[in-house]
This record gives C-alpha cells, structure tokens and sequence, in this order.
C-alpha cells in the first residue's frame, strides 16, 4: 500500500470504513447538461454517502454532510484513537476558515486529485469507477476480506496511492460493502465533476427565523452580571443542541455558540474545545448559526426556542431575587465545576431548567461524541428505566447552602485538561465521590430520621412533561433513549437528582474533548462508573432494606466485581426502611409498576406490546393491521435467552400488508454478570439471560439489519427467531426475510426507512448510520 495503511488499532472507539464509503456504480450516459449540486448531487451523497460520512466518526474525515465538507476533502489522522496526548481539533466551520488552511492541516481534496489529469484524477470518480469494474458478489454474505470490525484498519489513499489500493482491494469501491449506484446518480456526479464540481451555498436562513435569531441573541447579550451569568449557564448546557424555532421551517436549525463579534456582524466563532474553555477575550457574544449541511440522527438532538421558552427562563432565572456580584473565572477548577461557577444561581431553577427537556439532557449522553465503541458503552446496562427526584422535594437538588459545601468533593475529573491519571481517577476522584456520598448520607438522616423514601418524592413531570419517566437501551457500540418506560422490567434503573444530573453533563457532555487522549477517555469512563452506581443507589432507596444489599449484588456478579463494587460504592442508607408500601412477593416489579402510575398522563401510554399481563392486550391506537402483527410479536418479547444472542444487536422490519406498511424496532437486550470492568465483555456474557424488545416506529440511530416480510409471514419470521439455535439457522432467516448489505434491495430499503421516519418526526429526525451494518 506504499504506507497508505495507517493500521492502528482503535481499540475501544469504532473502527472506520475503509476509505471514502461514498460513490460507485455504472458508466455516465455523456449528457452535458448542467447539473447543480443542491438539486442533483446533494441528494446523492445524503442517501449513500451521510450514511456512513457523517460526525466525527466519518472514516477518514471526509464530512458529506455539506459542500463545505466534500471541499474540504479528507485526512489521514484519526479522530477516535488511542493516542498518548490530545491533538488540534478538526471541526468543520470552526477550525479553519477555507480550504486553503485545511490543506495546511493535512487535508487533501477527493474531488480534484493532484496531478494534471483532470477527472481521471479525482478520488471520487476512481472510487467509483473501483466499483463499477468490480460490483460486490451477491448471494450470501460478503468474503472474510470485507472487514467490518470496530477495530479495523483505515485505509485512507491519497490520488497517487489510489492504483496500490485498488490492487490490494479490488472490492472495495465506494459505498464500501454496499451495492453502487444507479446510472443516473452516477452519472450525473460525473458530469458535475467535468462542469467542475462546483458546490452552491446553502439556503438562505428564513425570514421567520431570521427574526427569533435577532430577538434571542439580544436576549442572550444582556449586559447585567445577572443576565451574563445566566447565558453562559445556559450556553454551556444548550452549545451540543440543535436549536429550533417552534413555528418555524421544520428542517432549520441553529447552533448557540460565542463569537468574537457582536449581534448585527457576521459570526466569528471562537474555537474552544469545551464549551467552558476561556475565551481569551473579556468581552464575547452568544450568537445563533445556522446548521449548514445534511441531519445526521447520532448527533442530532432537538431543544425548542419559542416565546413560552424565553419567559421560562425569566421565571427561573432572571425574576427571582438574587445577586450577582462577580462573574465566575475560566480557571478549569471553577469552570469545569458547574457547583462552583454557578453558585449565584438557584440550585432550584438549575435543576427545573434540566427537568424541563430531561430527554434532551439524558439523550445528550446517549448521542455525544463520548457514547462510541463498546468500552466506551459497556459502563451502562443494556435496558433500564430512570426517573428523577422532585425538585420541589428533594432538599439535596435545593440546598443551595448544602451545594456550596459540597463544591470542592463534586469536582470532576474534566477540571484537568490535560488529562487526569487513572491512579487519579481511582484515588482522588473516588475518595471524593466517597467523601460526598458520606456528607449526603448525613445530611438526609438529619432529614428524615428513620424515615425513607415514598414515590410522592419522585417528580411527576408537573403532569403532562412526557421526560418524566425514560428508558434507555445499549445497542453494544451505540446507546438510544425513549420517552416513557418501555420494554419489560429491567434488571435495574437510575433515579437522579440535580447534582447527578448537572455531573454527568459536565463529565459526558460539556467536559468531553472527542480529541483528548487516551487517558481523558479511560477517566471519563472510569467516573461515569461512580454516576452510574450513585443513580442506581438512589433506586435501592425505594426497595424494602433487607432486599436491597442482595439486589445490588445480582448486578454485580463476580467474586471481582463484588469486591469492586462494594470498595467503589458503600450502600449507605441501607438501613433505613423506605416508605414505599408493597403487598406482594415481587417488589421491584411492584415498584416498577407504582412508578409509572404516579406521573399519570406523563407517563404516555402503557408497553402492552412488551409487558402484556392479560390474555390478550391490544396497544392503543393500532391499526387491525397492528393488531395482527402485534399479536406474533408479542411472542419475541417474551423469549429469554436460546438462540436470540445470535441476533443483530438493532434490527429495523418492515411489514408489507395490502393497507400500506408497518414499522418496527428489533432490539436486542444482552445480559451481562456485571458492569464492573472496561474490558474482557465477552467473559461476563450470559447469552442465557438475553432478552428481545419489540418497538413500533424507530429507535436508535444504528440499525445493524434490516428485514422486509409480508403481514401473513409474521408467524413464520417470529417461529424462526424461536427456534434459533445456529448461525446457520440465521442465515435461513436472512436467506428467507433480510436484507443483506449487498443486496439490490438494500438501497431501495434504506431508503424507504429513511422516508418513513422523516414523515413520522419531520423535525427530530435524521439520517441512519449504516456503517455498523451486519454482514450475515
């Protein structure tokens, strides 16, 4: 490969695509018409190239999002990579400013090549033409020299290292693994590369949002300390969203960032890492930018302005009595510690202002740069529910004198920026987590006395928030949440309050640099260990005492994670009784039940599909259609281990009747003896244990399969799935109802999800990453 071959193993972050997973196909038809990028070839590289070129996990660095991106061209550093220190970070519309100082950073263009060769040079045309002289063999799954691994191999060429490429991976056009392109969508990017691939700006910014962009921006600017504190809370919060205007276009979006000039200028972003990262100049402006480019659904979480909004921020923030008198420094030990920057803020208001869009808040830790790769992930469960204490309630979420004692103990390991040790994490770190859990533990027994937690102390959701109660699912690599509690009863679930929730932002979220190095990744994982361990205490809370110690254990399992466990995350409290009454054998399950009672209509409407404890359930609203299919799939969420560990981790199927078609969701639960450890997942499978979610609609924005049946073969498909014993029963699955990556039909497919799921969520949703896409 003449060193084209960057091998380095990535370890725990996903590998990437080999190349420019992008375009391949049939030869152009030799038309000269024009063709304009934003109508011809954007759409193209939406639906074949975004899918996998997208976020920071686009292989190579080749970002297709926008023209921007495919100017840039691409790169031979990693962005996910176990590297030793931090490097410069590389982020589109924020780094560089043109093309020319992208290629001082090392970018090399895909479209124009190098030499004089004109088309013959570009990468883009020879990925194509790769494809179209050698098409993938169809008819079972890809050859073993596919590599699919989250620890492959990069291969990123250069023009003049193209023809060693070619030769050592003849299969390996573009889209990588995936059938090509049709004739026109290929030849309509090849005259446009002969017209000179010219690429158009994006659409101008509406006039609707054109005016809520001015009047937000004047309200984020407000010159008072008062009005500066509370901006800089809520950009440090806000800063990953993509902002929508209620009542506006629906696929307009805008990022909150601090830029150099004011209102009225044009945007000039300042290049911090963090969002709390110092600014180097005493005066900056939040501003409004437009999100240019294709929505990609890993990285796009939606946070609403409207006028209802705005005035909620004055109730909680700017009409309440209080004094600013200093603004906080940006010294990482202030900045990185939200309970020491925004101690001036009412510790009440902080924790509504993260109720009032929980979802958005919790999916930020699902869907930031941080949740990628299965170390990376195997911190959680696979399947639990979480529910919040009530701020209105809970002393500790509104102690405001009880925070500012506990400021120093709540520190994160994010105040180092140059990276904290592990021996950091699992001394310094770990005495103070110890230290707070000691100090809280106190100071609710002072509280309370002996008396324990009821269900009146967990938030309702004021009645009709749907964040009240969420369920997450761990897809292996990946993470997706969901409004409500679906899915069976967990093993177990999470209950948060405002210091966990404001920790586990600044640590997943806000602290997170995508570009650290090794060691800022392993200390952000090892941490998340102490949130995630401190939310699961606060669920024990709510279970009888003498069941709560054998309850933790079954969680941890293993002589080692026992020890773990109890050395990392003493029980305290253990013995005081909660004040939850039970009246039956099972109180966990009488628990889970009782908790989604209480936030009433919040709550949404009841899982029938996947906890049906009558003879026959019917999910409200569905169809007859609905009704038939639901009746057969009903069966895979009852299944408890055999042969479903062998099944694709999030499997999208569609259900063809003669009255249109059905959508659902596949997910599978993998059971694990423990979360204690990053590594060695496999040992502490338990395959046994593996349970089955069925879903209307979509989740996740990693689908690792697809199927396509009729309504009458439902029975069929759900017998199959019962019956699994084998791969080779898998493959009679796949042979008889899935979409193989290198089917004809795969394109076709995708594309119809993709439609429908735009349809169903015009604003929420975006395009699916198809790169962890199984070979079965």
């Amino acid at each position: 490969m003449n060193g084209s071959a960057l091998g380095l193993t990535l370890g725990f972050v996903l590998g990437w695509l080999p190349v420019f997973s992008c375009i391949a196909a049939e030869p152009a038809s030799g038309a000269d018409w024009h063709i304009a990028f934003n109508r011809d070839i954007k759409p193209v590289l939406d639906s074949r190239c975004v899918v996998c070129h997208g976020c920071y996990d686009a292989p190579c660095q080749l970002k297709l999002e926008s023209g921007e991106g495919l100017d840039r061209g691409a790169s031979k550093t990693l962005v996910y990579d176990l590297r030793r220190h931090a490097i410069s970070p590389t982020r589109l519309f924020v780094d560089a400013r043109n093309t020319s100082e992208w290629r001082q950073r090392g970018f090399y263009s895909v479209v124009d090549g190098d030499g004089a060769g004109g088309l013959a040079d570009s990468l883009l045309f020879r990925m194509l033409r790769l494809k179209k002289d050698q098409p993938l063999p169809e008819g079972g799954a890809l050859p073993d020299s596919f590599d699919f691994s989250l620890d492959r191999n990069l291969q990123c060429p250069k023009p003049q290292e193209f023809a060693d490429f070619a030769a050592d991976h003849p299969l390996w056009g573009m889209p990588y693994g995936m059938p090509g392109l049709s004739d026109k969508q290929f030849g309509d990017i090849v005259t446009w590369l002969r017209q000179g691939a010219r690429t158009e700006p994006p659409p101008p910014v509406s006039a609707f949002a054109t005016a809520e962009v001015e009047r937000w921006e004047a309200f984020l600017n407000g010159e008072s300390l008062k009005e500066r504190l509370v901006s800089r809370y809520l950009y440090e919060h806000l800063f990953a969203g993509d902002l929508h205007f209620r009542g506006g276009p629906e696929r307009e979006f805008f990022k909150l960032v601090r830029s150099y000039s004011p209102p009225g200028f044009p945007i000039r972003e300042i290049p911090s890492v963090r969002p709390f990262d110092d600014p180097g100049v005493a005066r900056f402006y939040y501003r409004l930018r437009p999100v240019v480019g294709t929505i990609v659904d890993k990285n796009h979480m939606v946070y609403e302005l409207s006028g209802e909004r705005m005035q909620r921020y004055r109730t909680l923030f700017l009409d309440p009595e209080y004094n600013v008198t200093r603004l906080p420094g940006y010294q990482p030990e202030i900045a990185a510690n939200p309970f020491k920057a925004f101690v001036a803020l009412p510790p009440k208001s902080r924790y509504q202002f993260l109720l009032d869009d929980a979802y958005f808040f919790i999916e930020g830790f699902m869907k930031g740069p941080v949740c990628r790769g299965q170390v990376a992930l195997n911190v959680i469960q696979d399947h639990f529910w979480v529910a919040f204490f009530d701020p209105d309630k809970d002393r500790i979420s509104n102690d405001a004198h009880f925070l500012v004692a506990q400021g120093e103990r709540l520190r994160l390991p994010t105040e180092k920026l140059e990276s904290p040790t592990v021996e950091d994490i699992w001394s310094t770190y770990s005495d103070l987590q110890l230290q707070y859990l000691k100090a809280k533990e106190d100071y609710i027994s002072k509280l309370r006395g002996g008396d324990g937690n009821t269900l009146a102390a967990l938030w309702d959701g004021d009645g009709h928030n749907n964040s009240a109660l969420l369920t997450v699912f761990r897809h292996f690599d990946s993470a997706s949440l969901s409004h409500g509690l679906v899915g069976a009863v967990p093993k177990t679930a999470w209950v948060l309050d405002y210091p966990l929730m404001e920790r586990i932002h600044y640590l997943l979220v806000a602290g997170y640099d995508v570009f650290g190095s090794l060691r800022h990744q392993l200390a952000t994982r090892l941490f998340m260990d102490f949130m995630r361990m401190e939310a699961e205490n606060n669920f024990l809370g709510f279970l009888p005492a003498a069941m709560r110690q054998r309850e933790r254990d079954s969680w941890y399992r293993g002589a080692a994670a026992e020890i773990s466990n109890d050395l990392k995350n003493p029980l305290y409290g253990l013995d005081r009784e909660t004040g939850v009454v039970f009246r039956t054998q099972d109180p966990k399950r009488e628990l889970f039940t009782q908790l989604r009672t209480r936030p009433g209509q919040a709550a949404g409407e009841a899982d029938v599909l996947n906890r049906c404890e009558a003879p026959f359930c019917v999910r409200p609203g569905a169809s007859p259609e609905e009704q038939r299919a639901e009746r057969e799939l009903r069966v895979l969420a009852r299944l408890k281990g055999g042969g479903i560990h062998l099944l694709p981790e999030l499997s999208y199927i569609r259900i063809r009747s003669g009255k249109g078609e059905l959508v659902y969701s596949l997910i599978l639960n993998k059971a694990l003896k423990n979360v204690a450890f990053l590594f060695l997942e496999d040992l502490r499978r338990r395959p046994q244990e593996d349970t089955l979610t069925v879903l209307p609609d979509f989740i996740g924005s990693f689908p690792n399969f697809f199927f396509d049946l009729e309504l009458a073969q439902v029975g069929d498909f759900v017998q199959r799935i019962v019956a699994l014993k084998s791969e080779s029963d898998v493959s009679a699955l796949v042979d008889a109802y899935g979409v193989r990556r290198n089917s004809q039909a795969f394109w076709p497919l995708s594309d119809w999800f993709y439609e429908r799921y735009a349809n169903l969520q015009p604003i929420t949703s975006g395009r699916f990453d198809l790169n962890r896409y199984d070979n079965l």
